[in-house]
């Protein structure tokens, strides 16, 4: 089973497929949503698709991680373990995961500051683009189901699956980081999509920075994942609280 396991990571063109997965499949269920918002009378269904990103999110997550547990069985692997706890490490993963966070912190957000009020004038103008309002069932959906999946689809889509796998059969470790936080960054370029050039740089430029750092970190530690999929909930789910309600 190790050695048919090494030959199919060596082989296999799923590391590479899975990098624009996700952004395809944020595309794809916002246009299926524009389809049925037009199908009940909505003036513009695309921009008012775009108001429903996380539940986008939620449907691509579902197929991400159904994809993900697949992949993994097919390597005779099991997707779940790679949540496991290292006990033997665990209290120095969590001070190496509190000092990330320290860190994390100017690398996640001065981006988001930064591109917006290099691109658009002031931040305000971008969040009114990405954070548009949402009846009540679909401000929870954004609050609960949203941030769970994605917790658990994105991580470990670029950096658990697709970094060690591109190591693997490139031999180059900056390629095998820098593809995955690459396409960890550009994914949000679809979520939502908007076609407004400065929306689609300012999505980009946001998470790159912090998409390579988390990338550098878990092809440093990988069992921080666990740890870093709680705080990627948090995260946005804290994110998920800025959606306005609609009137």
């Amino acid at each position: 089973m190790a050695t048919t396991t090494i030959v199919q990571t060596q082989s296999s063109p799923w590391p590479w497929l899975m990098l624009p997965a996700r952004l395809v499949l944020f595309g794809f269920w916002q246009f299926i949503i524009a389809v049925l918002l037009r199908l009940l009378g909505t003036a513009d269904p695309w921009l008012a698709s775009a108001a429903w990103w996380p539940l986008s999110a939620f449907l691509a997550n579902l197929i991400c991680i159904g994809w993900l547990d697949r992949l993994y069985r097919w390597e005779g692997l099991r997707f779940w373990d790679i949540f496991r706890i290292q006990r033997q490490t665990m209290k120095q993963d969590l001070l190496i995961v509190l000092g990330a966070f320290i860190l994390a912190g100017p690398i996640a957000f001065l981006p988001n500051i930064l591109a917006a009020t290099w691109l658009f004038g002031e931040q305000q103008d971008a969040l009114d683009l990405f954070m548009q309002p949402l009846p009540s069932w679909g401000f929870v959906l954004g609050l609960v189901l949203f941030p769970m999946t994605m917790a658990l689809a994105e991580l470990p889509t670029y950096f658990a699956y697709c970094m060690p796998r591109l190591e693997t059969q490139t031999g180059r470790r900056w390629l095998a980081v820098l593809l995955p936080a690459l396409f960890l960054a550009l994914q949000h370029c679809t979520l939502p999509l908007i076609f407004d050039g400065r929306f689609i740089a300012w999505r980009l430029l946001m998470y790159l920075p912090f998409a390579i750092f988390i990338g550098l970190l878990l092809r440093w530690r990988p069992q921080l994942l666990p740890y870093l999929v709680v705080e990627h909930f948090l995260l946005d789910m804290a994110t998920a609280f800025m959606i306005p309600l609609a009137g």
